[in-house]
C-alpha cells in the first residue's frame, strides 16, 4: 500500500489529484475554518483556478442558498481528516510548504488519513469475524478479499479524499460494537454507538441506513427485543446517547447557520431520489457501473445467505432485508451511477456486511471440492479486480460512460493505450 500510494500520488505533480471532484468539497471545511476563516468559501477561485488545479481537475463544490455560498457536502469527512490536516498545518513551514491548506504536505497527509482509516476498518472487520468464530485462516482470506477483491483498494489509493473509506471504517466500528452490545447488553455501548452513528451521518446523511443492521447484529428476535428493553431501562444512558447524537449532527446545522443565517439548508437543491424509478438492475449488473460486473466478489459473498437460511431465518431476513433496502434507496438517486467511479462506489462502506457473508461461507461450506472451488474463485476474483482497477486507473475502463461494446473491447487488457 505504501509503495503503490507513494508511487501514484506523491511524485511530481500527481499529488494535486489526491483530492478531486466531491473530495474537494468534503475537505474544504478544514482550510475554510482553520486558515481562511470563511465558511462562504471565498478562497475557492484563487485555489481552484489560479493556483493548483488545471481545467481537467476543476470542480465547483459550492452551492447557493438565500444568496449565500455554502458547501454542497456535509462536514463529517473533514472531521475524520482533521488530525491529519493539523499535522500538515503545523509542520508545513518546517518543511518549506505554504500554509494555504492545499500545498503538497496537506494532500499527502490526506492520503495517509485514508490508509489510517482503511486499517482501522480492517482491524474492526477482523474483530467482527472473531465475534462470529471465524478461523484465523479464513480471516486472512476474507481480509485479502475485502482489500484486493473489491473497490476498497481503489478508494484508498486512487481517490483517497472521497468519503467512502472513512465511512467504511466507521461502519466496521458500528457493526462491531452493535454486536458486542447484543452479546452482553452493557449500557456503555449505547453511548458509543450514538457517537459513531452521529459521525456516520455527518459523513453522508444517507449513511443513517446503517441503523437497519441492528436486527442482524442482535442474532435473534429475542436478543433484539432484550436489547431494546435493556436500553429503555438504562434511561440515563439512552437519553445521554440521544443528546450526544443530536449534538454531533448539529455541527452541520451550526455551520449552515454561520454560512447563511439558517439552521436547515437543502444543499443539494433539485438533486434527489426518485423512489418510483429505482435502477436496481443497473446499479448491480449494468456495463456502466454494475457492482457485480466490476467487483464480483460482492456477488459470490451472497452465498453466505444459504448458510444463514439453514442456521437462522431471522439472521437471513435481517441481512438480506438490509441489503435490499439499501440497494433500493441508493439506486433511486437521480444519478444512480454516482458520477465517475470504479464499480458502484456507494457500496464501499457496506463491505463489512458482504465480507461477513463471505466468511460464513468459508466457515460452513462442506466438502473439499466445494471449499477449494470457492477459495479458488476468491483468489481468481482478486486478480480479476486488480486487473480492472489497473484498467480504470489508465482509462481502459471509462470513469463514467462504459457500455457493452467498450467493456468487451478492453476486457482484461493490461497494455497502456
Amino acid at each position: 500500500m505504501l509503495v503503490v500510494t507513494s508511487n501514484l500520488n506523491w511524485g511530481k505533480k500527481s499529488w494535486v489529484g489526491i483530492i478531486e471532484a466531491d473530495a474537494k468539497g468534503y475537505y474544504a471545511y478544514l482550510p475554510a475554518i482553520f486558515i481562511y476563516n470563511d465558511l462562504n468559501f471565498g478562497f475557492f477561485e484563487k485555489i481552484e483556478k489560479d493556483k493548483y488545479y488545471s481545467e481537467n481537475l476543476y470542480y465547483d463544490y459550492r452551492a447557493w442558498y438565500s444568496g449565500n455560498v455554502i458547501n454542497k457536502y456535509y462536514c463529517g469527512t473533514a472531521i475524520a481528516e482533521l488530525p491529519f490536516f493539523l499535522i500538515a498545518h503545523f509542520s508545513a513551514n518546517v518543511f518549506g510548504y505554504e500554509n494555504d491548506g492545499y500545498s503538497k504536505i496537506y494532500l499527502v497527509l490526506i492520503s495517509i488519513a485514508a490508509w489510517f482509516y482503511l486499517f482501522v476498518g480492517l482491524a474492526y472487520l477482523i474483530g467482527i469475524l472473531g465475534l462470529y468464530n471465524i478461523s484465523e485462516w479464513h480471516k486472512i482470506l476474507t481480509i485479502l478479499a475485502a482489500l484486493f477483491g473489491t473497490n476498497l483498494f481503489y478508494y484508498t489509493v486512487g481517490e483517497a479524499g472521497m468519503s467512502h473509506i472513512f465511512s467504511f471504517a466507521f461502519f466496521s466500528m458500528f457493526f462491531y460494537y452493535a454486536r458486542l452490545y447484543f452479546t452482553d447488553f452493557k449500557a456503555k455501548y449505547i453511548l458509543l454507538l450514538a457517537i459513531l452513528l452521529g459521525i456516520i451521518v455527518l459523513i453522508r446523511p444517507l449513511n443513517i441506513l446503517i441503523f437497519l443492521i441492528l436486527p442482524f447484529t442482535s442474532g435473534s428476535y429475542k436478543s433484539l427485543k432484550d436489547g431494546f428493553i435493556t436500553a429503555t431501562k438504562n434511561s440515563f444512558w439512552l437519553l445521554g446517547s440521544v443528546l450526544v447524537f443530536i449534538a454531533i449532527v448539529a455541527i452541520q446545522f451550526f455551520i449552515y447557520k454561520i454560512s447563511t443565517g439558517h439552521f436547515f439548508v437543502d444543499s443539494y437543491g433539485e438533486e434527489g431520489f426518485n423512489f418510483l424509478d429505482p435502477h436496481i438492475f443497473d446499479i448491480l449488473f449494468s456495463y456502466r457501473k454494475g457492482l457485480f460486473l466490476y467487483t464480483p466478489m460482492y456477488l459470490i459473498s451472497l452465498a453466505g445467505g444459504y448458510f444463514l437460511w439453514k442456521k437462522s431465518k431471522f439472521e437471513f431476513y435481517s441481512m438480506f432485508g438490509f441489503l435490499s433496502v439499501i440497494t433500493y434507496i441508493i439506486s433511486s438517486w437521480w444519478m444512480w451511477y454516482y458520477g465517475g467511479s470504479y464499480s458502484s462506489r456507494v457500496y464501499v462502506e457496506y463491505i463489512p456486511f458482504f465480507m461477513i457473508l463471505l466468511a460464513i461461507t468459508l466457515k460452513e461450506i462442506n466438502g473439499k471440492f466445494l471449499k477449494r472451488l470457492y477459495i479458488s474463485t476468491i483468489l481468481l476474483l482478486i486478480v480479476f479486480c486488480q486487473i480492472q482497477t489497473f484498467q480504470y486507473r489508465y482509462y481502459h475502463i471509462h470513469w463514467s460512460e462504459m457500455n457493452k461494446e467498450k467493456y468487451w473491447d478492453v476486457f482484461l487488457r493490461v497494455d497502456k493505450l
